[in-house]
């Protein structure tokens, strides 16, 4: 069997099975997915840079090296193509929440769940919260954490600008967009923290950046990004 695909199954336990949701097979597994489904789905290459997700037949990439990113590593399960690009859209801007559990799981599978101690959720500013209704990042984070010994920590960063969505943006454009858009709460306890920042989508990766960067400055002795999807094309 693929090693991708070798699920802790007591995990899945008492989970109820349905329609698997590309094809609407009846022998779906917790995931949602029918194994040929799954077996299909672009999961991302072993040979990527352990610090950006892109590939790489090095450990770190030359732009790494070079100009390397605020964030100390990064994970992820797919390449964002389809059918995972629509089904993360779905539940992004279609409100299909269920999807959060299949995004979990699949990302327990592939994510160092023990060698941090706390997971942030990419923080999203109020009013864009407000008119989603939902944190897409936060949902999956929680249900990953649900179960295991990380602290979830939702309150401790704020995105306190109020930006145009990245994904109608140039590379630069998203650059200067994220500039400075996250705030730490005074109260917080980042100091010597080792942290996970959850995000559905990695693209240019740079609000992922831009969050790493700031919780570096407040102190975080490790930051890594652990995302659903990447996108495979350097900017």
């Amino acid at each position: 069997m693929n090693k991708r695909l070798k699920f802790n199954h007591l995990f899945f336990d008492g989970l109820l099975s349905s329609p698997c949701l590309l094809c609407l097979a009846a022998n779906s597994s917790a995931l949602g997915l029918c194994q040929p489904c799954l077996n299909d789905l672009p999961w991302l290459p072993d040979a990527l840079c352990s610090q950006c997700a892109l590939p790489c037949t090095d450990k770190v990439c030359g732009h790494c090296l070079s100009d390397p990113p605020y964030f100390d590593a990064c994970y992820g399960v797919f390449s964002y193509q389809f059918p995972i690009s629509a089904l993360l859209q779905d539940y992004k801007y279609g409100s299909k929440l269920h999807l959060a559990r299949s995004f979990a799981l699949l990302l327990k599978n592939r994510v160092p769940l023990h060698t941090v101690d706390t997971v942030i959720p990419m923080p999203m500013h109020p009013q864009r919260l407000k008119e989603r209704g939902f944190n897409q990042a936060l949902e999956i984070a929680r249900l990953l954490c649900a179960e295991q010994a990380q602290k979830l920590d939702f309150d401790s960063v704020q995105r306190q600008k109020h930006r145009p969505a990245q994904v109608s943006l140039s590379w630069q454009a998203r650059l200067k967009n994220s500039k400075g858009v996250f705030t730490v709460q005074a109260s917080s306890r980042i100091t010597g923290q080792r942290i996970a920042i959850l995000d559905d989508v990695m693209t240019t990766g740079a609000s992922l950046n831009e969050l790493a960067k700031t919780l570096k400055q407040a102190g975080a002795s490790h930051v890594e990004c652990w995302i659903v999807a990447r996108t495979l094309a350097r900017p």
